[in-house]
């Protein structure tokens, strides 16, 4: 059943031959009103999660519901599919419910706004945004409990609901949805916010339309993407074999003492197309972190990252959809069966990106990228402050990001390229806490060729009484390298009561409670390393050592760098390092993985401590003093 599509004007758009300029226009009109949805959104949102770090992603798509500017495709095709009503002038649709729209969108917290545009009648294009909601209900603040086994534990679940229909805003509907959620005027705000930033979006297609006429139009999106197609075509007969090529990569635990999970991927190229097959992923958890995987969304994954590695002058729209072709198997942590629990799948999100970099370089390890997209930290800290007023806070942290084959991996930087820190500053005056460190940690990049982007660390004193939830992961695996580069370090998260006393907390954990002076230190991964870091200027090196990003042990123990105290080269004992440790560690992986497997370590661990559960604080205690 697909939705119905209701309009007055059934008459047919006409292909026409488009002039260069007239295109190039357009394309850029596009461009600026998909900037200018984010602007409208940033400047009336409440929440900092939107506000501040750009959790949203907006899209302005051709009639068929293709994006053709975005920053995040293949919304509208799962929704069409699912919802069975019609579509009218007029309507404006919100859903948050991952089954309910075959995973558009993938945990209650993304609240979806679609809509579609009318002119003279006629369905000339759609335009959506969804923004991560602070909190959504569910059975802890923030919507994302580690240890629920069911979605309904997560909050509110918004079906495909037509929240304006004639452009009447369903009131009744929007309040019993507020109704479920502990930050209300958060939520209502951000919904107004997404409601204004799709509206400006209209108007500046109906504006170009208006301006060139509707089949000028129509024929300008089909154009960018048939453009994107031929363009990814070329990309996939020069990238990607015909041989398969495979890769796995690990999510370190579930939070609920169960773990590592594999993700398994297989891909080769079949004439035009290219395949993956996720066959011999693990099973879907017991906990909330399977990831539900629509195909499209995965399509656009892949394509923005062939885009960026390969060539980042291609435009990133939906036109090459067509030439890919995903299967992932039901039941799977990647395709759980309802009602399975969603709310943490970000670790399952971060890692396909590590997983497509190891699938996609092996044809070409030249464009090879190593892993350090692997996660994206979420830290939730809520409670009443001595005025009896609820505070709750919602960020997402930052890691290194891995090194690449145009540079090194930039550090303390975000898994979303748009996505930025939420300030200090404004983290002291809005919530009960002190920032007291806040840098880059040496050497925890992977050493390489090009030096893998530094690990963020994040020292938090808390001033009031509540309760911390902490999602991360790479604390058991490593960011690996490539092409003899070096694995990044792992994840640490330590608190300190006020009294002394230390506990090493788990990397996912709810409920956590903390007192006024307690202090967490908040350590995220380095990203690998790419290519041979003996091959590495060594003028390069003492400059990192310089800048702080680099230690003189590390510049030496890594590189066979000897950096003299005022930051100079010492030039022949350098040389003489270099070739006996490049001799000692003999040919160079083109992976690594910083073990042999995780059997082995695990194997290691029951032997040493007695413990087989990743997630055991004593566990990851031995994992680090193992590192």
């Amino acid at each position: 059943m697909t939705a119905k599509l209701i309009q007055t004007n059934n008459k047919p758009f006409k292909k026409v031959k488009l002039d260069p300029i007239t295109l190039d226009v357009i394309e850029n009109a596009m461009f600026s009103a998909r900037w200018e949805m984010d602007a409208v959104l940033f400047r009336t949102a409440m929440s900092p999660g939107i506000r501040e770090q750009g959790d949203e992603f907006p899209m302005i798509a051709n009639l068929e519901g293709k994006m053709v500017v975005g920053q995040f495709g293949s919304f509208i095709h799962g929704f069409k599919e699912a919802f069975e009503g019609t579509i009218e002038e007029g309507d404006m649709f919100l859903t948050s419910d991952p089954y309910s729209c075959n995973g558009a969108v993938s945990h209650n917290n993304d609240w979806l706004l679609l809509r579609p545009f009318f002119k003279d009648g006629r369905l000339i294009s759609y335009a959506a945004m969804f923004g991560h909601m602070t909190d959504v209900g569910g059975k802890v603040p923030g919507s994302l409990p580690t240890d629920a086994t069911e979605i309904f534990e997560e909050g509110i679940r918004i079906p495909p609901t037509k929240i304006y229909k004639k452009d009447v805003l369903q009131e009744d509907i929007l309040e019993l949805i507020l109704h479920n959620c502990r930050l209300p005027q958060w939520n209502r705000s951000d919904f107004n916010a997404i409601v204004a930033s799709i509206r400006t979006a209209e108007k500046r297609v109906i504006e170009a339309a208006e301006r060139f006429g509707d089949n000028v139009y129509y024929s300008a999106l089909e154009e960018l993407l048939d453009r994107n197609k031929k363009a990814m075509a070329k990309l996939i007969k020069t990238t990607v074999p015909t041989q398969k090529q495979y890769f796995e990569d690990y999510i370190c635990d579930d939070g609920l003492e169960m773990g590592p999970y594999k993700i398994k991927c297989a891909m080769w190229r079949k004439g035009d197309k290219v395949i993956f097959d996720f066959e011999g992923t693990d099973p879907q958890s017991t906990s909330s972190i399977n990831f539900f995987l629509n195909e499209e969304m995965f399509k656009m994954f892949c394509g923005v990252y062939m885009i960026m590695v390969f060539d980042p002058a291609i435009m990133f729209n939906d036109g090459f959809y067509d030439l890919m072709e995903v299967r992932i198997p039901d039941g799977s942590i990647l395709k759980p069966k309802y009602p399975a629990a969603l709310s943490c799948r970000t670790h399952a999100l971060g890692r396909i990106f590590d997983v497509l970099g190891g699938l996609l370089g092996q044809g070409a390890p030249d464009f090879l990228c190593a892993a350090g997209f692997s996660d994206s930290p979420h830290l939730m800290y809520s409670g009443y402050d001595k005025h009896g007023e609820w505070y709750q806070l919602y960020m997402i942290g930052f890691g290194g990001v891995p090194g690449k084959p145009m540079g090194d991996g930039p550090d303390g930087h975000s898994l979303w390229p748009s996505f930025t820190n939420v300030p200090n500053e404004f983290l002291e005056s809005y919530f009960p806490l002190v920032i007291e460190e806040y840098y880059t940690v040496p050497d925890s990049g992977g050493a390489g060729f090009h030096r893998g982007g530094n690990a963020l660390a994040t020292t938090y004193k808390f001033l009031e009484p509540g309760n911390v939830s902490i999602h991360d992961d790479r604390w058991l695996t490593y960011p690996w390298g490539v092409n003899g580069g070096h694995p990044g370090a792992r994840s640490t998260k330590t608190l300190v009561r006020k009294n002394g006393d230390t506990e090493i907390l788990p990397s996912k954990c709810d409920r956590l409670q903390v007192h006024e002076g307690d202090t967490l230190y908040h350590v995220t991964w380095g990203g690998g390393g790419w290519g041979d870091p003996f091959t590495r200027p060594a003028e390069r090196v003492a400059f990192d050592v310089e800048a702080g990003l680099l230690t003189r042990d590390g510049a030496k123990g890594n590189y066979g760098v000897i950096v003299k105290p005022d930051y100079t080269v010492s030039k022949a004992a350098t040389t003489k390092l270099r070739a006996k440790m490049s001799k000692a560690r003999g040919k160079t992986k083109l992976f690594d993985k910083g073990f042999e497997n995780i059997a082995e370590l695990k194997k290691r661990c029951k032997e040493e401590t007695g413990l087989d559960a990743p997630s055991d604080p004593v566990f990851q205690t031995w994992v680090k003093a193992a590192s």
